[in-house]
């Protein structure tokens, strides 16, 4: 079906319903929504940005786009990898930055109600001191919930605590003509028909728009501890994690690193890692209501790391410390991105078993290819991030190299019982591993959801199933 173009009555339309300020038109503000932070997968820049302040606008937004054929490309804070964003057909992009309240916070039911552009890092500020806790914890924390909620953000912590979906109890969701939806609600569990919500959770903006998300909150625990295991290479490294998640000791999150990302972090952030003796190194974190409570579950885990080849465990227990640690962890995307001419990511979980076998034979054929790899992940649930970098290659060379070695990896975690996405989403950039993945059977079944909930298929068209 095509879509129409953008005209000057539909701004002016606009402009009516957000004031001058909420409609952006000028080419050099529309390149900055034109992309996101993966700019390998090109810019396309919107006909227009609109920037609406509520719910009742948002749905004014969808039902006049809906009656003219206009395409619409909700966004947050652009911090995606896969392009899910970014208006590849044109129309407008619905840009939800200035929806950032944070709504209410429920102590007595410990649940809090935001509004979809308030950023991570802004609510885990907020909650402090309140005693709750919001336990997905992706890498991007200037990223906004609502794009959490959109890709189903998973995060270092989720080997414990889950991924977004185990934390959204409640949406209000503009659909394609502009109709409201309240799905859910504050309550702790609900067996009431399909559930739209889950449908909602994880579809990047082609179903609907989330205007509000209730969010389930817990107990903030009282103290963590992290150690820190260099291995003599990435192989054993990988080998201990099963053995660690069933040692019996309730780890929040398991983190592999090369230190190819641990140095490459030093330079970005201008500080020293504890240690870069080694070529790979196991993270790990736990959660408690006291520290004399984690201690036997360190030394537990001290023995076995050691018997399971570690050359060393490096215990963090200050807050410099586990500072310094995490926040190069939380670097790494950056600092690959800053020292490499272009990258391109691989985002697979696969069977946490088939960890080694699938980081070897991804890093076999990136030597066999000529792409240099760089790999981090969190090896707690098997979903690894790979990253191939250009470094010296032309742009033709590149290109297609590239493309080849994208095809091995995905192919490979498809023949490893794996999936194309574990957290960053599929976006327009990773639709065909999604089709080769899943097959034209659950393809269609999802083609046929779109068309139920976007009937003239203006929301985010180009995204996840094309």
């Amino acid at each position: 079906m095509p879509f129409s173009r953008v005209n000057g009555a539909d701004l002016r339309a606009w402009a009516a319903l957000l004031g001058e300020r909420g409609v952006l038109t000028e080419g050099e503000i529309l390149q900055d929504y034109a992309r996101d932070e993966m700019t390998e997968y090109g810019a396309f820049a919107p006909e227009a940005v609109l920037l609406p302040g509520s719910a009742e606008q948002v749905c004014a937004i969808l039902a006049h786009c809906h009656r003219r054929g206009i395409p619409v490309t909700a966004r947050g804070a652009g911090t995606g990898l896969c392009g899910g964003c970014v208006p590849v057909r044109g129309g407008v992009v619905l840009s939800l930055e200035r929806m950032n309240r944070l709504l209410e916070i429920d102590e007595r039911n410990m649940i809090a109600t935001v509004e979809p552009g308030l950023l991570l890092m802004e609510f885990a500020q907020r909650l402090a001191g309140t005693g709750l806790f919001y336990p997905p914890d992706p890498g991007e924390k200037s990223a906004t919930l609502g794009g959490n909620v959109a890709t189903n953000a998973g995060g270092m912590r989720a080997v414990r605590y889950g991924v977004t979906r185990d934390y959204v109890l409640g949406l209000k969701v503009a659909l394609a003509d502009g109709r409201m939806l309240t799905l859910g609600g504050k309550v702790a569990k609900n067996a009431s028909g399909y559930s739209l919500l889950d449908l909602m959770i994880g579809s990047e903006g082609t179903l609907g728009v989330v205007c509000e998300i209730v969010l389930r909150l817990i107990p903030e625990p009282a103290a963590n501890l992290s150690l820190l295991s260099p291995f003599d290479s990435l192989d054993r490294c990988i080998e201990a994690v099963p053995a660690t998640l069933a040692s019996g000791a309730e780890l929040t999150a398991v983190e592999f690193m090369e230190r190819a990302a641990i140095q490459a972090a030093e330079t970005y952030l201008g500080k020293q890692f504890p240690d870069v003796s080694a070529p790979a190194y196991l993270l790990l974190r736990l959660d408690g209501p006291s520290r004399e409570a984690l201690e036997p579950s360190a030394r537990l885990l001290t023995d076995l790391l050691l018997e399971l080849g570690a050359k060393d465990v490096l215990l963090a227990d200050t807050d410099e410390r586990k500072a310094g640690i995490w926040e190069a962890r939380g670097a790494f995307l950056e600092a690959i991105k800053a020292g490499a001419r272009s990258m391109d990511e691989c985002d697979v979980v696969v069977p946490r078993e088939r960890i080694p076998a699938f980081i070897r034979g991804a890093m076999e054929a990136g030597e066999g290819i000529g792409v240099r790899i760089c790999s981090f992940g969190h090896a707690g649930d098997g979903n690894l991030h790979l990253y191939a970098c250009q470094d010296g290659l032309s742009p033709g060379e590149w290109a297609a190299r590239r493309r080849r070695v994208m095809d091995r990896m995905y192919a490979l975690a498809t023949a490893q019982g794996g999936q194309v996405s574990g957290e960053h989403g599929v976006g327009h950039a990773k639709a065909d591993y999604l089709l080769q993945s899943l097959g034209e059977a659950q393809i269609e079944l999802m083609r046929g959801i779109k068309r139920v909930f976007d009937p003239k298929g203006i929301l985010n068209p180009g995204k996840v199933i094309g």
